[in-house]
């Protein structure tokens, strides 16, 4: 059984689809028990819709169905805030405007430059994506107010197919930021969005998620990124073989920004 899909988009993100209500139905129709919502909050300069998200409205529609699903369905209030070291300001005072269950951070624009953006990837080499990117995930997990680090290396869900993938050559930055990701507590996204595109690929890669744990890493999540009903928690099952692989028993749950553990 899958325990829980913490990484889930609404019509109350920019770039999805859905409503909540549907969202609730089809995890209810899967037999999952617990889900997360977590809305983009984009504040950059160069977002395509910045401040989309509207907190209150969506948080007292998570109410209603509360109300409407209660013994069949748990429902947590996440949010995912992209580059929320670098809008500290902006980041709390989001998170201030709900009573948030956990807050996802992510690293979506390395810069400018858009981790979803094909051009990007086929004007610059391996090199020089992935170790920017991982120098920049390294400074997000230090300082920003976050509890879950989304889709760790989310670069090569579009650059794999373009130029391949070698975590091993970016060992060093890596385990900096898992280091300090462990120090401050904070729990991994295992997230299965890259395996409905062609990369074929979890995040965080496999080999990450075995020296996370090899370093004393335990705290993980489990994130479909579903942007539409047809992805509520679609490979999950993936993850959870690729954290028990590891060694991993438990996964976290949250509420009100306190984390437990729960068994696998």
């Amino acid at each position: 059984m899958i325990p829980l899909d913490y990484h889930m988009h609404t019509n109350f993100s920019e770039d999805a689809d859905d409503t909540p209500e549907a969202m609730c139905s089809r995890a209810i129709q899967l037999g999952v028990p617990e889900i997360g919502f977590s809305e983009h909050w984009d504040v950059g300069p160069y977002e395509k819709n910045p401040r989309y998200f509207k907190p209150e409205a969506w948080y007292a529609e998570l109410q209603r169905l509360r109300g409407l699903s209660a013994g069949q369905l748990i429902i947590r209030a996440g949010i995912e805030i992209a580059e929320p070291h670098l809008y500290p300001q902006e980041t709390a005072e989001v998170l201030g405007r709900a009573p948030f269950d956990y807050a996802i951070g992510s690293v979506h624009f390395d810069g400018p430059n858009f981790m979803f953006n094909g051009e990007y990837f086929h004007t610059h080499t391996a090199d020089e994506v992935y170790s920017s990117y991982f120098a920049e995930m390294d400074r997000m997990v230090r300082v920003a107010e976050i509890d879950i680090v989304a889709h760790f290396d989310i670069p090569a869900r579009a650059g794999k197919p373009i130029f391949g993938y070698e975590p091993a050559r970016y060992e060093e930055k890596i385990r900096s930021a898992l280091k300090t990701i462990i120090e401050r507590g904070l729990a991994l996204d295992i997230n299965v969005s890259g395996l409905r595109k062609p990369a074929q690929i979890i995040m965080p890669d496999p080999l990450i998620l075995k020296w996370y744990a090899e370093m004393g890493g335990q705290r993980v999540t489990l994130g479909s990124d579903a942007h539409r009903i047809a992805e509520v928690s679609l490979h999950l099952e993936q993850a959870i073989a690729a954290v028990q692989a590891v060694g991993l028993t438990h996964i976290m749950q949250f509420e009100q920004r306190r984390p437990r553990f729960i068994a696998l």
